[in-house]
């Protein structure tokens, strides 16, 4: 007699190994950027809390591949209801990381940070850096308004800040010369850029809304 659980493993185990082999490549591609950077010879003499700050943004950034993920459904192992309080909590978080980058950048040099959000610093990868910031912020503010907007003008709203925010954190963080590898930045850059032009198909946003209802 074939023991009960031959017949269970050899169905579940592919799917188990596709579960770990996904969260695997996930805290890699979160994991190896922070330890780069938090490793990166250039901050043996900086102040804590520049090197707070620096790191925050690259937390911030790691994160932003996280959320679309999560609310496309693709990280196995989590139920729909599951992943979408993650999702929330997720961003929370980035929106945390923001502030303590922007506050840390503050205490360190007030008057850069003031050109930087008044749109006025004469290098380019700050005005990205600002323009993500905002755009993380107007994501943050849509999620709490949620409840107050119809969902199609709320998708399109929530999707353009998000777009822009994370287009905008990728050419902010590969335009600096800095803290971060190279390498494991322009790869989380790559596999962040991936998954919300993944979500954003996956989701249909363009669609939304235009199918009447059935009564």
């Amino acid at each position: 007699m074939i023991p009960p659980f031959t017949s269970i493993s050899c169905w579940s185990l592919p799917r188990v190994l596709r579960a770990v082999l996904m969260w695997g490549v996930l805290a890699a591609a979160v994991c190896v950027p922070v330890i780069a950077a938090a490793s990166s010879p250039l901050l043996q003499w900086r102040d804590p809390i520049y090197i707070f700050a620096g790191l925050a943004g690259v937390v911030g950034m790691a994160l932003l591949l996280m959320q679309p993920l999560l609310i496309a459904g693709a990280l196995p192992g989590l139920s729909q209801a599951n992943a979408r309080r993650l999702h929330r909590a997720t961003g929370a978080l980035l929106l945390l990381a923001v502030a303590g980058h922007v506050v840390g950048l503050w205490i360190t040099s007030p008057p850069d940070v003031i050109d930087v959000l008044l749109l006025r610093s004469p290098t380019p990868f700050a005005i990205w850096g600002a323009l993500a910031m905002w755009a993380v912020f107007a994501a943050g503010l849509l999620a709490v308004l949620r409840p107050r907007l119809p969902l199609r003008a709320w998708r399109w709203g929530h999707t353009a800040a998000v777009s822009l925010a994370v287009l905008g954190t990728v050419v902010h963080a590969l335009q600096i010369v800095g803290t971060m590898e190279m390498i494991s930045k322009t790869a989380l850059s790559v596999l962040v850029l991936a998954a919300l032009a993944w979500a954003i198909a996956r989701r249909r946003v363009w669609s939304m809304g235009l199918r009447p209802r059935r009564p």
